[in-house]
């Protein structure tokens, strides 16, 4: 009788522990992604560019379940947007500007980590306006490039050429992607987001062949596989806006959508 007793007023207490856990697993994730981010820099700074850039496209898996654990646990706060958006800021800013710096960037002037620092500060305004804008925009879509794809996208360029002495235009070209997706990232322009994709659900097996198709691509050719979806994704959005514009100048043609997108729910960054 006193066992029985003793466990029902257990039950509150062990509640209470679980939700706490709860509330803390999504922060673990945002930690591993900062962890992720700085043993990366320690790869810059040992000449090993291609595993960095391997944990930085980690880091952005990471960043992605964070947000859709606390989704799914009903655990989403206001520190943990904030802690989020700090740990993105190290992660997806700093960390692909320094290895770009350290990788070659550093060899075309005196002054090149100004090209660097732009990245830094567009990625840092990128998240706090997304802070801002958190309850106005369609969760659908991200307005800007996402932090984590234009981190992807720096980093797939170094993936694809750790080594930047064999090709000299190519530290030139590594420094205007700094420079046109940082701009990418405070631009206007709708990325689609994802959001909506239920993994929860049940998938037709037609979806099997496919995957196992993009899975075969990456094996065989992962270098060229992670530059061409980072620079399919960085340019669907203008290319997209291009396309609107082009069709609304066609007679009957309906003009494009201007501004960031309808009312919905939150996205994370």
């Amino acid at each position: 009788m006193n066992a029985a007793v003793e466990t029902r007023t257990d039950r509150p207490g062990l509640k209470r522990r679980l939700r706490r856990g709860a509330y803390l697993l999504p922060s673990l994730f945002t930690i591993g992604n900062v962890l992720l981010g700085f043993y990366a820099v320690i790869c810059g700074l040992e000449g090993d560019f291609r595993r960095a850039a391997l944990w930085v496209f980690v880091a952005a898996i990471t960043d992605s379940l964070d947000g859709r654990i606390a989704r799914m646990t009903s655990t989403e706060t206001e520190f943990g947007r904030e802690f989020d958006s700090l740990a993105d800021v190290i992660t997806f800013g700093v960390t692909p500007a320094l290895l770009a710096y350290l990788w070659g960037v550093r060899d075309l002037a005196p002054r090149a980590w100004l090209v660097p620092l732009f990245f830094v500060v567009t990625t840092a305004t990128r998240l706090a306006r997304f802070n801002v804008q958190a309850k106005s925009v369609d969760s659908r879509y991200f307005v800007g490039l996402p932090a984590p794809a234009a981190a992807g996208a720096i980093c797939s360029l170094l993936y694809f050429a750790p080594d930047a002495a064999w090709r000299d235009w190519l530290e030139g070209l590594v420094a205007v992607a700094l420079l046109l997706i940082g701009t990418l990232m405070v631009s206007t322009f709708r990325y689609y987001g994802f959001k909506r994709i239920d993994l929860r659900k049940r998938w037709s097996y037609r979806v099997a062949l496919p995957l196992a198709a993009v899975v075969g691509v990456v094996v065989f050719s992962p270098h060229a596989t992670f530059l061409v979806i980072a620079l399919l994704y960085t340019l669907s959005a203008p290319a997209t806006w291009l396309w609107n514009r082009l069709r609304h100048r066609r007679p009957g043609g309906h003009p494009p959508p201007s501004g960031p997108p309808a009312v919905e729910e939150t996205a994370r960054p």
